[in-house]
């Protein structure tokens, strides 16, 4: 059978849930996000520079944090359901780095390396995840979190935290699509939605 005619990956109905919910929510999550950037600049204080009107969500500060942290509840919830979804099933094990991925990362086979690059991806982006989460709970209720915040030493610096996560997290993103097309072309980039 030739590659062109091979039948398409098949995803559970709850990979497909859990791509579009995750989908969905980072974008609303950076548009907003972005709204509340250009209320008081994370860089260069009240006068720094601020995101173009077309890629904003909310239309004000108050519009901006309604929207992220709704986005944010889903984006949330969906990551722990996954984490108790591939515990559960362990595929974990398939899912996460190991010694065989960088032994795999020399070996010749590019097959293993997509594969490989994939694993170190998904385990690399882990404590980005937590961070953006936990710092974002950070700015959202101070003094609730006040214990954790202080470890950043200072408001600026939380939100300088929080900030960077979102260009990492989008480069993991553009990083997942292009490792999954090189697997399995655009019929496998499909399978995750449709």
């Amino acid at each position: 059978m030739s590659p062109k005619s091979s039948p398409a990956p098949k995803q559970a109905i709850f990979i497909k849930s859990f791509h579009f919910i995750n989908l969905i929510s980072l974008i609303f999550m950076t548009a907003s996000g972005l709204q509340i950037y250009n209320a008081n600049p994370v860089f260069g204080g009240r006068a720094g520079w601020r995101f173009p009107k077309v890629l904003l969500l909310g239309g004000w500060l108050g519009g901006g944090r309604n929207w992220h942290f709704a986005a944010m509840w889903f984006f949330s919830m969906s990551l722990l359901i996954y984490g108790i979804y591939i515990f559960i099933t362990r595929r974990w094990k398939h899912r996460f780095a190991s010694e065989k991925d960088l032994q795999a990362l020399k070996a010749q086979n590019p097959k293993r390396k997509n594969y490989a690059w994939h694993r170190l991806a998904y385990t690399a982006i882990i404590p980005i995840l937590l961070l953006a989460i936990l710092s974002g709970l950070c700015m959202y209720k101070p003094a609730q979190f006040a214990f954790v915040s202080g470890l950043f030493g200072s408001w600026q610096n939380l939100r300088i935290a929080h900030f960077l996560t979102i260009p990492i997290v989008l480069i993991f993103a553009i990083a997942h699509i292009f490792l999954s097309f090189r697997v399995g072309g655009l019929k496998m980039i499909r399978s995750m939605f449709v």
